[in-house]
């Protein structure tokens, strides 16, 4: 038996959806952590690196070309001995840390839910084995 199609009644998306847009600022593993970690203020490469250590060297300097690149993040190369390099937010940046905390708000909410879910049910499972002992 083949299922008749059914019709998408959502709306489309207007030609360039704001949403989309601003999902493709943090899109990529480790995007929002960068993000986060630059947060407080300027990081140099090496310090990303000890913040995210579980990231390799290759994946966190494309991510944060990619970031530059997108104006979220600035490079700046220090006139030290050996030159070094510090990253920061720009302003766009910054305005992403409000919509990670948001995120982050909401799955602390889904973590505790889930949490005491689990709970109820280990207590529903422990009384319902007491009940059928004998």
């Amino acid at each position: 038996m083949v299922l008749k199609m059914r019709k998408n009644r959502t709306p489309p998306p207007a030609p360039s959806c704001a949403l989309t847009e601003c999902m493709s600022l943090l899109r990529g593993a480790w995007t929002p952590n960068i993000i986060w970690h630059l947060s407080a203020g300027p990081r140099r490469f090496g310090e990303l690196r000890t913040d995210l250590s579980s990231i390799s060297a290759k994946v966190l300097s494309g991510r944060l070309r990619d970031l530059e690149a997108k104006r979220v993040v600035v490079r700046s190369v220090m006139p030290t001995s050996p030159p070094s390099v510090e990253y920061a937010l720009t302003e766009l940046g910054k305005e992403l840390v409000a919509a990670i905390q948001a995120v982050v708000k909401v799955a602390e909410r889904l973590k505790s839910q889930a949490a005491s879910a689990a709970e109820t049910g280990r207590l529903t499972e422990s009384g319902a084995r007491r009940n059928n002992a004998f």
